[in-house]
């Protein structure tokens, strides 16, 4: 008897990855982390240095795809090289959140990761809690488009419209 082998679907594997450049930014990406579980997206978390780790950051965004993640959130601050360096090795989308640094509150890490060469594109997030959060409801849309579970849990997620208001009249 052939045992049968269970194809992995999207609750049994991360559909995400959380990279970090260092442990210390995990105070930021833990925001996406928990947006993404609150969803109900598989992703996973690890932390890999374009600077100290760099064949890792390689080996990871290079076998991203074929271990089925679809979307790569990279928190970095400083000089911000992980998302672009992760963008160079892989065609999935890559979706960066500059952590907030001390020396310019994240400006610097703004500026590294949305000044990228043409050709090697990166999302970019606002800087800190709010890029995290934001990073991660938009891997969910992206998702979205082609796992109807996650473009449904993303609407009844979605804070509530105020309702329209009419119309004011502007007088001369």
């Amino acid at each position: 008897m052939t045992a049968k082998t269970k194809l992995p679907t999207p609750d049994t594997y991360p559909l995400v990855g959380i990279i970090m450049g260092s442990t210390s930014d995990w105070e930021t990406m833990e925001h996406a982390s928990k947006a993404l579980a609150d969803l109900g997206v598989p992703h996973e978390t690890k932390v890999v240095s374009a600077h100290r780790t760099p064949d890792l950051l390689f080996e990871y965004a290079s076998n991203a795809e074929k271990r089925g993640i679809e979307v790569i959130i990279a928190g970095a601050g400083g000089a911000a090289h992980l998302p672009g360096m992760t963008a160079a090795k892989t065609v999935l989308p890559v979706l960066g959140v500059p952590v907030e640094s001390k020396a310019l509150k994240g400006l610097d890490s703004l500026l590294s990761i949305a000044q990228m060469p043409g050709g090697i594109p990166v999302g970019t997030l606002a800087i800190g809690k709010a890029g995290a959060i934001n990073a991660a409801l938009l891997a969910a849309a992206i998702l979205g488009v082609k796992h109807p579970s996650i473009r449904e849990a993303l609407r009844n997620s979605a804070p509530s419209k105020p309702a329209a208001s009419s119309p004011t009249q502007i007088r001369p």
